[in-house]
């Protein structure tokens, strides 16, 4: 529950900068010099495994059963919950930018589990951001070297190759930060790229075709 609630304090936090013109991980580096009262917690597509999306809603609906309101759980929830739609969202305002659409313009998701180096799809966020580009009909793949398939609705898709979904993507959307991303590469390769996990930032560069979540 606590790991829950500050990851959707910092979700919050990221869709306000954005609103704000604000680049939240500078927002945070800046709050992280803080020598007390603070913990480092960053932004991300959602939450997914089996514990930080599940778990704190047991604890709430017990909290419920007893007639007691949890409502800082419930709402951290809710705010993880919505991450893959907003960023969805996000991409889709890229596209626009772009002179493209959802409609038009192919997107590619890097990375399907819900965290790196692992091939466990447990409530994963992309899945979910997957799911709702398929519903709204958009060309959309996905690149994991971990998850060579997942079922999205009532169908699977396969992991495409990763020069291929590059070469042929109006917009990456970076969502698992798994360790063997060369993200140089990846940037080099790509027309734009939606970075939701910060990877960018650790180049230490300026990227004109990279946003940050």
């Amino acid at each position: 529950a606590f790991r829950a609630v500050n990851i959707g304090l910092v979700n919050e936090m990221a869709q306000l900068c954005d609103h704000m013109d604000l680049d939240v991980w500078e927002v945070l580096d800046a709050a992280f010099t803080k020598p007390f009262g603070i913990m480092p917690f960053y932004p991300g597509p959602g939450v997914g495994g089996h514990c930080i999306p599940v778990d704190p809603v047991y604890l709430a609906w017990k909290a419920e059963k007893l007639g007691f309101d949890s409502q800082v759980v419930w709402l951290a929830s809710k705010v993880n919950r919505n991450m893959p739609s907003w960023v969805v969202s996000k991409a889709s305002r890229i596209l626009e930018a772009q002179g493209s659409s959802m409609a038009t313009g192919k997107v590619v998701i890097l990375g399907v589990s819900y965290k790196k180096d692992v091939p466990d799809c447990r409530e994963s966020p992309p899945i979910y951001m997957l799911e709702e580009l398929k519903g709204i009909g958009a060309n959309v793949s996905y690149h994991d070297p971990y998850v060579a398939q997942i079922r999205v609705g009532d169908g699977t898709m396969d992991s495409e190759d990763l020069d291929a979904a590059l070469a042929s993507a109006e917009l990456v959307v970076v969502a698992t930060d798994h360790s063997c991303f060369d993200m140089s590469d990846i940037v080099s390769k790509s027309k734009h790229v939606l970075d939701t996990r910060g990877l960018t930032r650790k180049l230490g560069e300026h990227f004109d075709n990279v946003t940050l979540l």
